[in-house]
Formats: C-alpha cells, structure tokens, sequence
C-alpha cells in the first residue's frame, strides 16, 4: 500500500490517498475459458494485428516502389523513412486505443511476454495472445501481397533483414534495446499507481507507446528494418519466404523477448520495488 495524493472538493488542494496493487493474475485460471470475455479479447488481438501488418506493410512497399530508380522515380519522393515510423507508431496508437480495454492492446508476442513475466495475464492468454497474433500478421501481409503482387517479391515483401555492414550481434543488441523502450513505455504509460497518484493529470496511454515504438523505428530501421515485434517480423518473413528472411528470424525473436525481459524486470523490482515489498512483507512475518 502507498499513499498517493487526490484534489479536495475543487478548492485545488491535494491530500494523501491509499493505493493497493491489484493481485497478480493466476499462472492458469480455468475460469477465463467458459468467458466469452476471453474469446472476444483474442479475436480483437488477431484483427488488430491484421490490420497493423496490412497498413505498415503496404506503406514500406509503397515506399520503395515510389522511389525505385529502375522505373525513373524520385529519390526523394515517397513518405521516406520518417514517413514509415509515423505509419508503425501511429497505427500502434489508434490500435491500442481501440483495443486496449478489450485485450489490453497488446499486439505484439513480446509485449505479451513482458506482461506474463509481470504476473499481468495468465500463461493460457499469453500463449493465446501469441498464437492470434502471429496469425493476424501471416494474414496481414498476405492481403498485402494479394493487393500488391506486382511489388511484393520485388520490394522484399516488409521482411525484417539485417542490413549489409551490421554484425549479428548489433543487430540482436538494436532489438533488445528498442523492444526495451518499447516495453518499458507499456509498462509505465499503464501503471495503475502513476493513475492514482497522477488523477489530476490524464494521461492517454496508448500516445506514449505509439511514439516509443515511432521513436525506435526512426532509430533502428537502418539496421534492421525494426522489429521489436515478432509477430510481425514472423507475418511478413511467412509470406515474403526468402532465405535471408529466415537466416535473421531468430534475431527477431530472442532479442524481443530478452528486451521484454528486462523491461519487465527493471519496472517491477527496481523502480516499483516489488523485490524490496517482498523482502520487508517476509522480515514483518518473521519477526510475529
């Protein structure tokens, strides 16, 4: 429990209140089967992936088509990569917006995966959650290739790859930092206690993660394209099916799932001091 502050009446004063941490999720809660809460939030994790691979996707083949030499275009023409950071981060924020009081808005395996590792969701709705969205992104990019089956093959399909000139291990440390980012503005922009204590200031949550993951984007597409969503580098390597594509897969899961990690930890036990609250709950036990 920790004292908080709240506005008294509308004289603009503020006085402390109590907050208490909402339980941790159960690692299986059979109950979540028979609740069409739990179907429904799945399916929205499925469409909302679709539709996140469907519109970013197209705009990276766009681009490069506008701007392919071999058909006499501009080099300076097309949205450029700016223009594809704001397509990732804005279509983050409008999901998240939509969905995050049906799912959560997750849309992104290692979003999920810090979440469980927090105690935020069950194992069966992580597992789940993963599953619909690396479908809805197998499914994304497969409407984009139907729609745009002349440039598909020939703009490399929205496929994650590592760029010429970078090492293996850069391109692993640019996805375990900037899923960190990413994580980590999750795991911040949706603290019921900052709700708590910061009442008087709104805060829209999912603003702060679409421009974490615009912001990474801008850092890190030079290198590897940016993943920091696995479902999305698995979707588009899926329809895409190219060598280079699977060789670098890998990169595209491990370093997600370490940076999720981290920022998990990092949230709980350092700055909210769960590890500290477990050992200060154990010394009062043992001292009774």
């Amino acid at each position: 429990m920790a004292k908080d502050m709240e506005a008294v009446g509308g004289s603009g004063e503020f006085r402390p209140k109590d907050y208490h941490d909402p339980p941790p999720a159960p690692l299986v809660d059979a109950e979540e089967f028979i609740q069409w809460s739990f179907y429904r939030a799945i399916i929205a994790e499925f469409i909302a992936t679709l539709l996140f691979l469907y519109i970013t996707v197209l705009t990276v083949i766009g681009y490069k088509s506008q701007t392919d030499p071999n058909l006499g275009a501009d080099q300076c023409g097309g949205v450029g990569i700016l223009g594809i950071a704001w397509a990732f981060g804005g279509m983050i924020f409008i999901l998240v917006y939509c969905t995050a009081g049906i799912s959560g808005g997750h849309i992104n395996p290692a979003v999920t995966f810090g979440l469980f590792l927090a105690r935020k969701v069950s194992l069966p709705r992580a597992v789940l959650y993963m599953v619909a969205q690396c479908l809805g992104a197998i499914c994304g990019c497969g409407l984009v290739k139907a729609f745009q089956r002349a440039y598909y093959n020939r703009y490399g399909g929205g496929a994650n790859e590592l760029a010429d000139g970078y090492s293996k291990g850069t391109g692993l440390g640019a996805e375990i930092i900037g899923t960190f980012v990413l994580v980590y503005t999750v795991f911040s922009a949706t603290d019921p206690k900052r709700s708590a204590r910061d009442s008087h200031v709104p805060v829209l949550a999912p603003l702060p993660i679409g421009f974490a993951v615009f912001m990474v984007h801008l850092a890190t597409i030079p290198i590897t394209g940016t993943g920091i969503n696995p479902a999305r580098s698995f979707g588009a390597a899926v329809i895409y099916n190219r060598e280079k594509a699977w060789d670098d897969q890998w990169i595209f899961w491990v370093g997600p799932f370490i940076g999720a990690a981290v920022a998990a930890f990092y949230h709980q036990y350092i700055l909210r001091a769960a590890a500290a609250k477990a050992l200060g709950s154990f010394r009062s036990s043992a001292s009774m």
